[in-house]
């Protein structure tokens, strides 16, 4: 059991929980994430560490209510437990100096994008963060992506915060204005798809995380079967992460639809 310390409602439907886990906040890297189970009989829940505090041995966790079992994690409060949270699990982000890099969050997928941000400035990089949602509302984490970028700039598709359109628009006035050495990009797969359509006509390498699509978090289910470079790989095992210009984005939208019909 993992005792809920603080939860903070971001949105109507997306809450922040910081959790109890003093093992995992220990070992914990960007780019990992955790397995949740809200009740003995609750589903498996992939959750990318949005964030940790080792004094503490506490973990940050952004959840979106999208189904039962995120709709039941996202009505626990302050005081409450999960039943489980196990982990690290995934890859870790790789880390280094590259020079100038672009890390375009959308919505949710901000979350992910902050420890990457926070470590890729630690590591001596400009940091340049592209925000974009469909409203000022459902921009997360600002604050917090400000304190580890050199800049923020905020999209959002109806104009009523930062500029109007789209974050491939953010990302493109930042490469047409000086030089980008790499792009991290997370957020909806149809995003990620265009961010790499972007960044490969200008040659600029890119890494996108696809943890949206990963169920059970073992590479049991194969649910997040995706391909990248003509192979098969597993995204909870193999990445999250992966050489965004190298993944078929088509193919991996086509199978997160296949479940729509009996969504609830």
């Amino acid at each position: 059991m993992n005792k809920i310390i603080e939860k903070q409602h971001f949105s109507e439907n997306v809450v922040k929980l910081v959790v109890e886990s003093p093992l995992i906040a220990r070992s914990r890297r960007p780019g990992h994430f955790v397995i949740v189970i809200s009740g003995e009989k609750g589903e498996r829940i992939p959750l990318t560490i949005a964030d940790s505090d080792l004094s503490a041995g506490t973990i940050t966790l952004v959840v979106q209510a999208v189904g039962d079992s995120t709709r039941q994690i996202c009505a626990l409060d302050a005081g409450d437990h999960l039943t489980d949270v196990v982990g690290p699990l995934g890859q870790a982000t790789k880390i280094a100096k590259y020079g100038t890099v672009v890390c375009a969050g959308g919505g949710v997928g901000v979350a992910p994008l902050l420890p990457i941000i926070k470590a890729m400035k630690e590591a001596g990089n400009r940091v340049i963060s592209v925000l974009a949602a469909r409203t000022k509302d459902l921009i997360i984490l600002e604050d917090e992506v400000a304190r580890y970028s050199d800049e923020v700039i905020i999209m959002t598709d109806d104009g009523s915060y930062g500029q109007k359109g789209l974050v491939t628009s953010g990302v493109e006035s930042v490469i047409n204005r000086e030089n980008v050495d790499l792009v991290v990009t997370i957020g909806p797969a149809i995003m990620m798809k265009f961010v790499s359509e972007l960044t490969k006509k200008y040659n600029v390498p890119t890494m996108c995380s696809l943890n949206t699509i990963m169920v059970d978090g073992t590479g049991m289910c194969g649910a997040c079967r995706v391909t990248v470079d003509g192979k098969t790989r597993f995204v909870c095992v193999d990445g999250p992460e992966f050489d965004a210009h190298k993944v078929d984005f088509d193919e991996m939208m086509m199978r997160m639809r296949a479940y729509n019909p009996v969504k609830k």
